[in-house]
């Protein structure tokens, strides 16, 4: 009987013992747990977080999704208005177009009227400079200053004055007062000086001079010549010669064509008014009483 139970005894053990392998599985899961939570805490050790650099990404991430300009760049969201699905946004920046000054056009009409004045004042006094000169030496019938629609025309009489009939070389009894004419152009230095050269009908044809045409113009450019030779700038003249087109006085008689043969000198306007015109052409009705 002793012999039969330990027979059972062994299966009791045995018995015990077959659900024993079943939970061997645990020791290793366990242990795989205890490994891994060992990784883990050894990554963290090493690992270091950079706290200033996230706080800087995730300012500026904010600052970029709310329409916020960052810092070195410029934003493509207008300020100030949040990007939302109901609100639309624009890529186009908002630029307030600058304000525009419109000149009131009754100021521009009374500041040209105004400069038109001064100049006119200026061209009557260089006018009494030379009316007094001319009476003085007894020229006043051979020289006259006009204030004109163009400028002040100083208008020379070429006969007994500057050239000999069919000449453009300077007589010297001219001169003295082509340099008191060019003294006051000095003085002046704003203004453009055009010389113009005319003639009378007369028909002119010789080994120097083809016809009135180079008559006219050879006279103005030694008028000119003469003036820059006294001081007046060279960039200030222009010279023209005109022959017989523009006659001041009627070339049916000796006293009108003596008047017609003539150089201008035209110290040209720089303010002009509605009233006045810029025609290169001297105005016929302006000029030496008859």
């Amino acid at each position: 009987m002793s012999a039969r139970n330990r027979r059972g005894g062994r299966r009791r053990r045995g018995g015990g013992g077959h659900h024993g392998p079943d939970e061997r599985w645990l020791i290793t899961y366990a242990d795989m747990l205890t490994l891994l939570l060992a990784l883990f805490i050894v990554l963290y050790s090493i690992s270091s977080l950079n706290t200033s650099k996230f706080e800087e990404m995730k300012t500026s991430l904010r600052d970029a999704f709310s329409g916020k300009i960052i810092s070195g760049g410029e934003g493509i969201i207008e300020t100030g208005v949040s990007a939302t699905r109901d609100t639309p946004t624009s890529i186009v920046p908002n630029i307030t177009p600058p304000r525009v000054q419109i000149a009131n056009p009754r100021d521009s009409t009374a500041a040209a009227a105004l400069a038109a004045r001064i100049e006119d004042n200026e061209f009557r006094r260089i006018k009494a400079q030379i009316d007094a000169y001319a009476r003085t030496h007894g020229l006043r019938d051979q020289v006259e200053a006009v204030v004109a629609r163009r400028g002040l025309v100083v208008r020379l009489l070429t006969d007994q004055v500057l050239f000999d009939s069919g000449f453009a070389d300077l007589k010297s009894e001219g001169m003295p007062l082509l340099t008191h004419v060019g003294n006051l152009l000095v003085i002046d230095r704003i203004h453009p000086i055009l010389v113009e050269g005319h003639t009378d009908d007369v028909p002119i044809s010789t080994s120097r001079f083809e016809s009135n045409w180079e008559l006219s113009t050879a006279r103005a450019t030694e008028v000119v010549r003469y003036l820059i030779d006294r001081g007046v700038p060279t960039r200030r003249f222009g010279a023209s010669g005109y022959a017989d087109l523009h006659p001041l006085g009627s070339n049916g008689t000796d006293r009108g064509r003596a008047r017609n043969r003539r150089v201008e000198v035209v110290l040209q306007r720089l303010h002009l008014t509605s009233s006045q015109t810029t025609d290169a052409a001297p105005d016929p009705q302006e000029g030496l009483n008859p």
